[in-house]
C-alpha cells in the first residue's frame, strides 16, 4: 500500500528539488554561531568515548550483521530495487553531510564508495546485511551541477521509493552539525512525521566542534524538532573519524530491524 501522505507532497518535492542547490536558509543560520575545533576534541570530552569508539566492545546484535555487510546492487529506478520484503533502513542527507562516512563507519568497510563516483550519486545503493535486512544509501541532495532533468528523474524515483516501499522501516537523516536544518532537511522531517515513518537524525562531523559547542547545537536542534514535530524524531551526535555515537546508532538500527529481542536473549 502506498503512503498517501508521501504522495501528497510530490509537488512540494518537485518545486524544492528545482532549487535545492540553495538549501541553506535562515533556519540553518540559527545554529551556525559556533566555531570549529579550537581546543578540546569532542571525543576526549565525553566519559566512555573510548568504549563507544571500539566496535568490538559493543554487544548490539546488529554489529555482526553490519560487519559482514556486502554491496548488493545500485538501482536507477524503483523496479530495479530488490524484492520489497524484509527490513530496510535508508540513509539520507545533503551532499557533504557525511552520509558515506557514516555508512562506512557503521559497517566497518568502504561500502559507500560508489556514492562518491561521478554519475553514481543519483542511484539507490543497497547493502545486504543478511537475507532479510538491507541498508540503503539514498542520493545526496544539494549537488548544484546536476541538470534539472536529472534532478526530476531522481525526485520521481525517490518519491516512488519512499512512498511505496513496504520494507522501509526507518530513515536515518544526516545533518552536518555546522549546518543543520536546511530546507530539504525540514521537508524530509515533514514527510517522515506526516507519513508515520520513523526517523533518527545523526548530527555528523561532531568532532569539528568542541564538546560544549556540539552539545549546544544538539540541544537547539532537539528543542526545535520537539516544537515543530513532537517526539516522533530522535537525534544524536555522531562522528565517523572518532567513531562517536556508534552504540546509539546501532541501537536504533536493531530496533527497526527487529533485532532488539535477540540481543536481550543473548544477554541472558
Amino acid at each position: 500500500m502506498l503512503r498517501s501522505s508521501a504522495q501528497s507532497r510530490s509537488i512540494a518535492l518537485v518545486i524544492f528539488i528545482l532549487r535545492w542547490d540553495k538549501a541553506h536558509t535562515k533556519s540553518a543560520a540559527l545554529y551556525t554561531g559556533v566555531t570549529e575545533t579550537e581546543t578540546t576534541p569532542l571525543a576526549a570530552s565525553i566519559p566512555g568515548a573510548a568504549h563507544i569508539g571500539n566496535p568490538m566492545q559493543l554487544k548490539n546484535p546488529i554489529l555482526g550483521l553490519c560487519q559482514q555487510s556486502t554491496f548488493m546492487l545500485s538501482a536507477a529506478k524503483v523496479d530495479q530495487c530488490p524484492d520489497d520484503e524484509g527490513f530496510e533502513v535508508a540513509f539520507a542527507g545533503r551532499s557533504n553531510a557525511g552520509k558515506s562516512s557514516a555508512l562506512n563507519t557503521l559497517t566497518h568497510a568502504s561500502l559507500a564508495r560508489t556514492s562518491k563516483t561521478p554519475g553514481r550519486t543519483q542511484l539507490l545503493n543497497f547493502f545486504k546485511l543478511d537475507d532479510d535486512r538491507r541498508l540503503v544509501d539514498l542520493p545526496g541532495y544539494g549537488y548544484a551541477k546536476v541538470p534539472i532533468p536529472l534532478k526530476l528523474h531522481w525526485q520521481r524515483h525517490l518519491e516512488a521509493y519512499l512512498g511505496g516501499r513496504e520494507s522501509l522501516k526507518g530513515l536515518i537523516l544526516m545533518m552536518d552539525i555546522r549546518h543543520p536544518m536546511t530546507d530539504f532537511d525540514l521537508l524530509m522531517l515533514d514527510w517522515a512525521v506526516a507519513s508515520g515513518m520513523p526517523m533518527h537524525i545523526l548530527l555528523t562531523k561532531a568532532d569539528k566542534l568542541t564538546y560544549g559547542a556540539a552539545k549546544n547545537v544538539l540541544l537547539k536542534v532537539q528543542a526545535d524538532i520537539r516544537k515543530g514535530w513532537g517526539d516522533a524524531v530522535s537525534i544524536q551526535l555522531f562522528s565517523a573519524p572518532k567513531r562517536l555515537g556508534l552504540e546509539d546508532a546501532y541501537t536504533v538500527l536493531a530496533g527497526w530491524m527487529e533485532l532488539a529481542d535477540k540481543g536481550s536473549e543473548a544477554a541472558e
